[in-house]
């Protein structure tokens, strides 16, 4: 059966009316002429309307019939165009980036309204978000010549964008990449040749144009990652009327047999089988370094996809917690341990069910304050006219990015297993909405670099940066909150062990300090790492966030039919900071102990 979407805006609605400053950003240049936050209640409400109505009906397709390869051709299902082109005709996704849209929205606000479009169907978000982000490639690094020929419909969504990395021998390895362009008598056009795997809507049959950005070596250029150039790679040339023309060589060898993401064509793509394909370069060749501008143009997108990937994590733990809060409250069993003589009761009476909901519900409204934040940080480097705004949104960003892509897939597992739990043998059934949930997230924590990449991001660049003067302004962030707030009236026990724990991170980054001269034991220790520096951020949000709603109890009383969302905004910083924040304690000892049997023991060990 397919997932129960979010049965409320009122969080998102929380997140952008009454905690983020929503208004620095609709009184930019760029958009001060268009929205502002008056608009914001029909935006959202629209948005999961369409969501329910449209959307989630293709997420049975999606999922029972997938899609499937024939002749060198991938086959979705009707359901599947229906929901797309509702998303780009109703304005949801690349016409955002179009700098000349005036009805464009807020990143913040199109990645609020994404999460319930990626909750309703997972399997078809890359269709619309990878094209959003192909688009903007091309808008920011392409010539003239280029925007003209691809954007209006990539904006339009009437031709699709996809992002061809990976290839078979490379992973995540970029660097060994063997892809090439040859240099043609035309200049910036060039002949791919190579395959690229695991490309996500790489084919399919729902727009009439694919636009590849692939990444290639041209010859002579330097070896890794440092001589990659980026092209632009349709399907199809466009003809002297933009419309599709010649096939462009780019087959489709076949498509992946997936865990989750059923509907979702991922496929291995060979360019210049016949030696015919042409790519047009974004930007310039390399120079006599034989350094690419490549891999610089792609991490603008990747950046963008790693967050995407955190908020897509966030919204399959929301759904599936809607889930379970509604199975829960409908499933009569046990007797309540407070009178068990009341006779039989919904199992959302039972404690340990309720420390289950607890801790998703905690989590996801972190999870959620992480991904919006970050994205309102991006709007600010993107849109402000205040140079310090915008230096200090370039700092929060390259911080934030790794800890919202891995913190929150990795978690989110963990909440949607929870939800799996509290449904008990059903849960594991395929008749019950959570099984495919969970099959579908678990993708969350591979896509777009693996976990250990972003904790190596984390801890080996981030950490580091400009002598590590990035990180520790991002840290003072959350000190200089915890200590304001140390003394807020109701909350002096949750600020008590929240400074505790920034004394023990502090510990934590003495010992890290000492790990950069000792081999393998940042590797060994950097999943970690970004887990409990995920742990302290996602803290402090939560604790920002009951501040505020403990003002709106006091101002409005508990007779508001607001009380409970406050409430439960309140209770779930309190039971994040009592349960989960204890647990940089654990990981300091952890470090303290410093074992190294991972590094010392033989490979061989295994597997026996």
């Amino acid at each position: 059966m397919p997932s129960t979407l979010m049965n409320t805006t009122r969080d998102h609605k929380f997140i952008l009316k009454e905690w983020l400053d929503m208004n620095t950003i609709f009184n930019t240049e760029r958009f001060k002429d268009g929205y502002s936050v008056d608009d914001l209640d029909f935006i959202l409400e629209n948005a999961l309307k369409g969501a329910k109505e449209v959307v989630a009906p293709s997420n049975i397709d999606s999922d029972q019939i997938g899609v499937k390869f024939e002749n060198g051709k991938v086959i979705t299902p009707q359901s599947t165009k229906d929901a797309y082109y509702f998303i780009v005709n109703n304005g949801f996704a690349a016409s955002n980036v179009d700098p000349d849209d005036e009805s464009a929205l807020p990143l913040s606000v199109v990645w609020t309204l994404n999460e319930y479009f990626i909750a309703a169907n997972p399997s078809i978000q890359t269709l619309w978000l990878a094209n959003s982000g192909a688009a903007g490639l091309i808008r920011d690094f392409g010539s003239e010549e280029l925007k003209k020929t691809y954007l209006p419909k990539m904006y339009s969504g009437q031709w699709s964008g996809t992002m061809d990395l990976t290839e078979p021998n490379a992973g995540s390895d970029v660097g060994d990449a063997t892809t090439k362009a040859i240099p043609t008598d035309e200049p910036g056009v060039y002949l791919i040749k190579g395959t690229k795997c695991f490309i996500s809507g790489g084919e399919q049959d729902v727009t009439e144009n694919i636009i590849h950005l692939v990444l290639a070596r041209i010859e002579g250029a330097a070896p890794g990652t440092k001589g990659l150039s980026l092209f632009v790679v349709p399907k199809y040339l466009p003809d002297e009327n933009g419309n599709p023309g010649e096939f462009n060589d780019v087959h489709c060898a076949g498509i992946e047999h997936k865990l989750g993401h059923r509907g979702s064509p991922t496929c291995v793509i060979n360019f210049g089988e016949e030696g015919k394909c042409k790519g047009f370069l974004l930007g310039d060749p390399p120079g006599e370094d034989g350094i690419g501008q490549g891999m610089a143009q792609m991490f603008k997108m990747m950046n963008e996809e790693r967050l995407m990937t955190g908020l897509s994590a966030c919204a399959l733990a929301a759904s599936a917690y809607h889930n379970a809060v509604e199975y829960c409250r409908q499933r009569i069993q046990g007797r309540p341990t407070s009178d068990p003589k009341a006779g039989r009761c919904p199992i959302i009476k039972h404690e340990d069910i309720k420390r289950m909901l607890m801790f998703q519900k905690a989590h996801v409204e972190a999870f959620r304050a992480m991904a919006v934040q970050t994205f309102w940080w991006a709007d600010i480097e993107n849109y402000s006219s205040d140079p310090e705004m915008r230096k200090k949104a370039s700092m929060f960003l390259a911080v934030n990015t790794p800890i919202v892509k891995a913190y929150c897939s990795d978690m989110a597992l963990q909440c949607i297993s929870e939800a799996l739990q509290c449904y008990g043998g059903y849960g594991f059934s395929e008749e019950y909405p959570i099984a495919q949930i969970y099959r579908d997230a678990r993708i969350y924590p591979i896509w777009e670099g693996t976990n250990y990449i972003q904790a190596m991001d984390l801890v080996g660049r981030k950490m580091t940066m400009k002598n590590g003067q990035v990180f520790a302004a991002w840290l003072d962030h959350i000190r200089q909150f915890a200590e304001e707030n140390k003394n807020a009236p109701g909350f002096e026990k949750e600020f008590s062990l929240f400074n505790n724990a920034l004394a023990w991170y502090d510990e934590i980054l003495k010992i890290w300090q000492g790990f950069y001269s000792k081999p393998g034991m940042i590797q060994l220790y950097a999943t970690r790492m970004l887990h409990a520096t995920g742990k302290l951020w996602a803290g402090k949000l939560l604790l920002e966030m009951a501040l505020i709603a403990q003002k709106k109890i006091d101002e409005l009383g508990k007779d508001h039919y607001d009380y409970n969302f406050y409430q439960g905004k309140i209770a779930s910083a309190r039971f994040f900071i009592n349960n989960i924040i204890p647990e940089i304690g654990t990981f300091l000892q952890i470090l303290k102990n410093g074992d190294t049997t991972c590094l010392e023991i033989d490979d061989s060990i295994f597997g026996l």
